[in-house]
C-alpha cells in the first residue's frame, strides 16, 4: 500500500462514528464512539449537563475525533437516545454506575473526563472515587463538588429544585435555555433539548446534581485537572466557586468570553480548540496560553 492511502486509511478510520447501546439496570445507554487512530493520544469521554444531551458537544467531538482522539459522547440516562425505564427515578449513584459501566465496556484506558455541568459534578466524583481509571479532568461551567459552602450556599442548592417545581411544564424549557446559553442559536438548540425530558424526570435530574456537592476540606484531584466557564455563565455558584477552586488546585481557570453555561454551543470553536491545547499539555506540550481563553 502506498504512502499515500495509508494516510487516507487513517483518516477514514478517525472519521468512521459507531453508534451503540449499552443495557444497564432500568436504562439502555445510547452512545457515539469515534476510534480515533489509536496512535497513544488519550481517549476521551465527553458527558452533557442536566437536561440536555450529546448533541452539545458536536464541535468538540467532531475536532477531538479529527486529531485521533478515541472519543465517546454519551446520553445519560432519561436523555437524548438512552432510555429510563417506567418506574426507575434518575439518581446519581446509576448515573455513576452508568459511567464506569461504559468505561468498561469500551474498554478505554485512563480517559479524559470531560464534563458539563452535571456531567462535570458525575466526572469529578467518578475521579474521587476511582483516581487511577481517569487519565484527567476537564470541568465545563460546573460547581465544585468537593469545595466549602457558605450558609447562602448551601441555602441555595437546597431552594433550587422546590423553585423549579413550581414553574409551569410548558414555561420550563424556555426558561432553562434563556437561563444557560446566550446566543441565540444555542438558546434555541438547549430549548429544544430541554423540551424532550419531562419535567419530573428533570426534576429528578436536578436533586441527583445537587447531590454530588459533598464538601471535603483539602481533597485536590489526584488527576490533571482543568477548569473552563463562559465568561456571562450566572447559574448556580459557578462563577464565584470556580476561582476559588482553580485558586485552590493551584491551575489555571479558563474563561471563555462570549459565552454562558452552555459553553460549547455559545462558543464551539473556542472550547473545541482549548480541549486539543489542553490535552496535549498533558502529554508533555505545555499550553501556548494560561489562564483567559480567547
Amino acid at each position: 500500500m502506498k504512502v499515500g492511502q495509508v494516510g487516507m486509511v487513517g483518516y477514514i478510520q478517525r472519521m468512521v462514528n459507531i453508534t451503540g447501546s449499552l443495557a444497564r439496570p432500568g436504562a439502555e445507554l445510547g452512545y457515539e464512539l469515534a476510534e480515533g487512530d489509536r496512535s497513544g493520544r488519550t481517549p476521551v469521554v465527553l458527558t452533557h449537563g442536566a437536561g440536555m444531551d450529546r448533541g452539545m458537544y458536536d464541535a468538540q467531538f467532531a475536532a477531538l475525533t479529527a486529531a485521533g482522539h478515541r472519543t465517546v459522547r454519551w446520553d445519560l440516562r432519561g436523555h437524548g437516545a438512552s432510555r429510563l425505564d417506567a418506574g426507575t427515578r434518575f439518581t446519581a449513584a446509576d448515573a455513576l454506575a452508568d459511567l464506569a459501566a461504559l468505561i468498561d465496556a469500551l474498554g478505554l484506558d485512563r480517559p479524559a473526563l470531560v464534563g458539563h455541568s452535571l456531567g462535570g459534578n458525575l466526572s469529578q466524583a467518578f475521579v474521587r472515587a476511582h483516581p487511577e481509571r481517569a487519565g484527567g479532568l476537564v470541568v465545563l461551567d460546573s460547581t465544585w463538588n468537593a469545595g466549602p459552602l457558605s450558609t447562602g450556599e448551601r441555602f441555595a442548592l437546597r431552594l433550587a429544585a422546590p423553585m423549579l417545581a413550581l414553574v409551569p411544564a410548558g414555561r420550563l424549557p424556555g426558561l432553562m435555555a434563556r437561563a444557560s446559553a446566550v446566543t441565540p442559536e444555542a438558546i434555541a438548540r438547549t430549548e429544544a433539548m430541554f423540551a424532550r425530558m419531562p419535567k419530573a424526570v428533570f426534576l429528578d435530574v436536578w436533586r441527583a446534581t445537587v447531590s454530588l456537592v459533598s464538601p471535603e476540606p483539602g481533597f485536590r484531584s489526584p488527576v490533571p485537572l482543568a477548569l473552563v466557564r463562559g465568561a456571562e455563565d450566572r447559574t448556580g455558584n459557578i462563577a464565584t466557586a470556580m476561582p476559588r477552586w482553580a485558586a485552590a488546585e493551584g491551575v489555571a481557570e479558563h474563561v471563555v468570553p462570549g459565552a454562558g453555561h452552555i459553553v460549547t454551543l455559545d462558543a464551539p470553536d473556542a472550547v473545541s480548540e482549548l480541549l486539543l491545547e489542553l490535552l496535549r499539555g498533558w502529554h508533555g506540550r505545555p499550553p501556548s496560553e494560561e489562564g483567559t481563553a480567547a
